[in-house]
Order: C-alpha cells, then sequence, then structure tokens
C-alpha cells in the first residue's frame, strides 16, 4: 500500500459510523494495551454515541474502503485512528497531514501510555507541552498535550 492509494474525503456521516467503529476497534486492541476489555467498552460507546457526532471528520479510504479517520474541533486533533492492518501505511500521516494543513497551530493530546502515537507525532514536529493527570471524562489515562514545534 502506498500513499498514492490513499483518499482523504469528509464523513458519509451516521451510516458510515459502523466502519469507522470497526476502524476504531482495531486500532486501539493494537495499540491501547494498558485498556482493560471494560474501558475499551466504555469508550466505544462514547466514541460511537457521542464523540463522532462531535467533531468533523476526515475518512481515509484505500478503495473506497474506509482505513482510518480523525476528527477535529477548533485547530485540536480529538482522534486519529488507523485500522491495524493500514498501520505503517501512510493513512496517519496524510490525515495529520490533512489537519495540520487546516489548523497550522494544530493541538493534540495523546495518551502517555501509547509510546507509539506519541513517537508518530513527535517524528512530525510536534513536541509535549504540558501532561493531564486525567482524561478527557475523568478517567485515570495520563493526556500529553502536544503543539508543533515551529508554530
Amino acid at each position: 500500500m502506498k500513499n498514492d492509494d490513499i483518499t482523504l474525503r469528509p464523513t458519509l456521516g451516521s451510516r458510515e459510523y459502523p466502519a469507522l467503529m470497526s476502524v476504531w476497534h482495531s486500532a486501539v486492541t493494537a495499540t491501547h494495551d494498558f485498556l482493560t476489555p471494560e474501558d475499551i467498552e466504555f469508550y466505544r460507546e462514547r466514541i460511537e454515541s457521542v464523540y463522532l457526532d462531535a467533531v468533523i471528520l476526515t475518512v481515509a479510504t484505500i478503495d473506497d474502503v474506509p482505513v482510518g479517520f480523525s476528527g477535529l474541533v477548533e485547530g485540536s486533533l480529538e482522534m486519529l485512528f488507523v485500522h491495524d492492518d493500514a498501520r505503517g501505511s501512510g493513512v496517519g500521516s496524510a490525515l495529520l497531514s490533512a489537519a495540520v494543513a487546516a489548523h497550522p497551530d494544530l493541538t493534540i493530546d495523546v495518551n502517555e501510555q501509547n509510546p507509539r502515537a506519541l513517537g508518530f507525532y513527535q517524528s512530525r514536529g510536534f513536541a509535549v507541552a504540558g501532561r493531564s493527570e486525567l482524561d478527557g471524562d475523568g478517567r485515570p489515562f495520563p493526556l500529553l498535550h502536544l503543539r508543533r514545534e515551529d508554530a
């Protein structure tokens, strides 16, 4: 899979949510080993019922099949997930590049316990600018607040 095969587009709306949730589940089970099955179910319900409708979604497709998505709110990247089968194919980079192009002063929160995600963002010019002990739902999953080093 090359970057040329990736198409970015707006979401098709709630009819596409089941496919996006499949991407989300694949990504989370592959990268969030600090979450219990109960935690994953808690976040699945929140993503599906609240968060997808609260962000501007960009969907990455390969051959018209969703393989990743990102969600933005007012210059903050609230979510970026890539199906485990598409990791390393440029999907995450394409989604991040589009977000930065739209918001040069983009900010990102990343789970402290997800070093691969942190490394991904750091390798693309983001640096830790702060830390919160709890996540946005008040749960004990510390967040690192990232900003572009040149912004």
